[in-house]
């Protein structure tokens, strides 16, 4: 029997707006858009198109000046930072062009880090970080210096730090634009993995057609308005089944829980 569609993400009616000294710029205006869990997900556009501003709302780092955003029924839009902090700790991993690793810390250690905020015993931190490390194929690399690693393999680290809080969701904003085509190939491989594999949900910013070609549902965005929407109807959602583990910010250690 088909598993019914579970809707992960609901953006309902969402405007936002910055100001420009005096002036108002409307940014997204009235975006509607439902993403199920298990998704592959793009976003294209062109530059100040708002697709950016799009990730930041759903993944809860900016809030919209109206409308609502809804995560697993939980409308996050409603809540205050701190509340928001909580929930980005277990909810949400992100992924970064630049890859935003700490030059001093270790692969480890960078990876460790979104761990130290919950209340995980040090070695369970240490089992789970060198889980997510073999996962992404830099267990030998563990403890290597960014920059000790290619361009490569500290997107690699940056996906296992992505990971290792078990997150529904993973926001990547031009994951492989500091990459070349062999790299970012690899990459790529690694993320339909998470979402075929381990039934993660992706959202992915990007201009290059190549990680466009990867995903599964594509969402065109222009001037704030969402354009075009394209599913490939050949690709259905991987059937969802229990992840390896999970971690909770209550938890004093891994739990088995649905992906």
């Amino acid at each position: 029997m088909s598993q019914a569609p579970e809707i992960l993400v609901r953006v309902d009616r969402a405007v936002k707006h910055y100001f420009r000294g005096s002036e108002c710029v409307e940014v997204l205006h009235e975006v509607n858009l439902e993403i199920e869990r298990g998704d592959f997900v793009g976003l294209i556009g062109p530059s100040g198109s708002g697709k950016t501003t799009l990730l930041n709302l759903i993944a809860g780092l900016d809030q919209p000046t109206s409308g609502h955003i809804f995560f697993a029924g939980n409308e996050i839009s409603a809540m205050n930072e701190s509340q928001l902090a909580r929930w980005r700790t277990n909810a949400v991993g992100f992924v970064f062009q630049f890859f935003h690793l700490i030059p001093v810390l270790t692969a480890f250690e960078n990876v460790e880090l979104p761990l130290l905020l919950t209340n995980m015993s040090a070695r369970r931190r240490r089992d789970h970080v060198r889980m997510v490390l073999k996962a992404v194929g830099l267990d030998h690399r563990e403890h290597h210096r960014p920059g000790q690693l290619s361009g490569g393999e500290q997107q690699r680290v940056g996906i296992a730090r992505a990971l290792v809080t078990d997150p529904a969701l993973i926001v990547a904003d031009e994951p492989t634009g500091d990459l070349d085509s062999k790299k970012s190939k690899e990459i790529l491989d690694l993320l339909q993995m998470l979402q075929e594999e381990l039934h993660k949900t992706l959202l992915v910013v990007t201009h290059d057609p190549n990680v466009a070609g990867r995903t599964r549902r594509l969402l065109r965005i222009d001037s704030g308005r969402l354009i075009e929407d394209r599913c490939d109807a050949n690709r259905p959602l991987p059937l969802r089944r229990a992840a390896p583990v999970a971690v909770s910010s209550n938890s004093a250690g891994l739990v088995d829980q649905p992906g």
